[in-house]
């Protein structure tokens, strides 16, 4: 089979409106075509023993044209779901909002700070300390928080709990009451106590200190709103995206893959259970996918229906290339502009922090990450103006406090690249 790839690659062609996700899926759906014959033909030709190199370097380039359009996509769907600033209010809500809001804007763009301190003690605020920055708005917070949970990926598929101190404290139980059956008139034997333990979540901060021009400031066209939550949107979502997956919670959240691990047939509370492909930095050489399969249905069915399949691209992109005993493709493009790849129907979160695959990785996750891992956010977002540290620009020290860690050890498992 004859594939032209530069006319079936659509990730060459420039000039895409950024608001035309239905076309730009399209085009990802004739490239994941494209890919699919590629591979075949790939495979056709290692069991003629004839594989030809210019086939694994086409496939090559279509995988990144695959992730292309997913990014994207991706982007075009955080552009269209831009939140409105904030919810509704009372009068009187309202009419202090909007004096915060005008005081603030005069913080920011002149450093007049004397009537968002007197606002902020007026409220006995416990984020007025002026060494320590002001509070933003209500509508900002609001709108860096949306905007987080649809371009951080493991916030977009974790629990998210507000808080207002500063740390969670969260109960479970290790081992419930006695119970049993009994007849309607025979004595009940008293039973045995439940067993409570707790969970801790601290929120730690996490800083942005995005910069700006004078000219910038004094631009009165310019929305400070929208500038700030633009400015520092990205280093949020990353330096979260890091933590969330592999931090040591050490003054950060503690990632899920930074707790204890053991093999599923001798899981226990407090561990991440885990099956190994059976193979030292691989997939298994034969029926790759069963191991897929398998670290599925470790999982309790309520757990399971909710599941999300967690990676890195790297991963995504061997994966793509498995099948299943039909000869169809277990990995599938989104069935609509602003969806999520599947694999074997489940949804697919692709985290850059995830480790590659090597000797001993955890290079795939699977679970109910909503219920498996909680998000701590600390309501108030601050920021310290500092005009002196970075002369002629004015650097905006912005903070947020946020924790995280799992909270139910049943509703994630770990696919391990070793032997055993």
């Amino acid at each position: 089979m004859d594939i032209d790839f530069h006319n079936a690659a659509p990730e060459t062609k420039a000039g895409i409106p950024s608001s035309d996700a239905t076309t730009l899926h399209a085009e990802m759906m004739r490239t994941f075509e494209t890919f699919k014959a590629t591979n075949d033909e790939r495979l056709a030709a290692i069991e003629r023993r004839s594989a030809d190199a210019l086939n694994d370097e086409k496939l090559v380039r279509i995988n990144s044209a695959l992730d292309t359009h997913q990014q994207r996509l991706d982007e075009i769907t955080l552009k269209t779901a831009r939140p409105h600033l904030g919810p509704e209010r009372s009068r009187a809500k309202a009419h202090e909002a909007n004096e915060h809001k005008t005081a603030f804007e005069s913080y920011v763009r002149s450093g007049e700070s004397a009537n968002l301190r007197a606002l902020e003690m007026k409220a006995l605020s416990v984020g007025s300390n002026p060494d320590g920055g002001f509070l933003v708005p209500a509508e900002i917070e609001y709108t860096i928080s949306k905007r987080l949970a649809n371009i951080s990926p493991i916030r977009a598929i974790a629990g998210v709990r507000e808080i207002s101190s500063a740390v969670y404290k969260k109960p479970f139980m290790t081992a419930g009451p006695a119970v049993g059956w009994v007849g309607e008139t025979a004595a009940r034997t008293q039973t045995a106590s439940p067993v409570l333990d707790e969970l801790s979540f601290p929120a730690m901060e996490l800083y942005a200190m995005p910069a700006a021009t004078s000219s910038l400031l004094e631009d009165s066209a310019v929305n400070i709103d929208e500038w700030i939550a633009m400015e520092v949107e990205h280093a949020f979502a990353e330096q979260e995206g890091a933590a969330f997956v592999n931090g040591d919670g050490v003054n950060k959240p503690k990632g899920f893959l930074a707790y204890d691990t053991v093999d599923e047939t001798s899981w226990q509370w407090g561990k991440l259970g885990y099956i190994a492909t059976g193979a030292a930095g691989a997939f298994p050489s034969s029926t790759p996918s069963d191991v897929l399969i398998d670290l599925v249905y470790t999982m309790r069915p309520g757990y399971r229906q909710n599941g999300t399949f967690v990676m890195n691209r790297r991963t995504q992109g061997i994966v793509r290339k498995f099948k299943d005993s039909t000869g169809n493709y277990l990995w599938q493009p989104p069935v609509q502009a602003g969806g999520r790849a599947t694999l074997m129907t489940f949804a697919v979160t692709e985290a850059e922090e995830m480790p590659g695959i090597a000797d001993g990785s955890y290079s795939i996750a699977f679970g109910d990450f909503r219920r498996g891992y909680l998000i701590v956010d600390r309501l108030g977002v601050r920021v310290l103006r500092d005009p002196y540290s970075a002369k002629p620009y004015v650097l905006f020290y912005t903070t947020k406090r946020v924790g995280g860690g799992v909270q139910d050890f049943d509703a994630i498992k770990l696919l391990k690249f070793a032997a055993a």
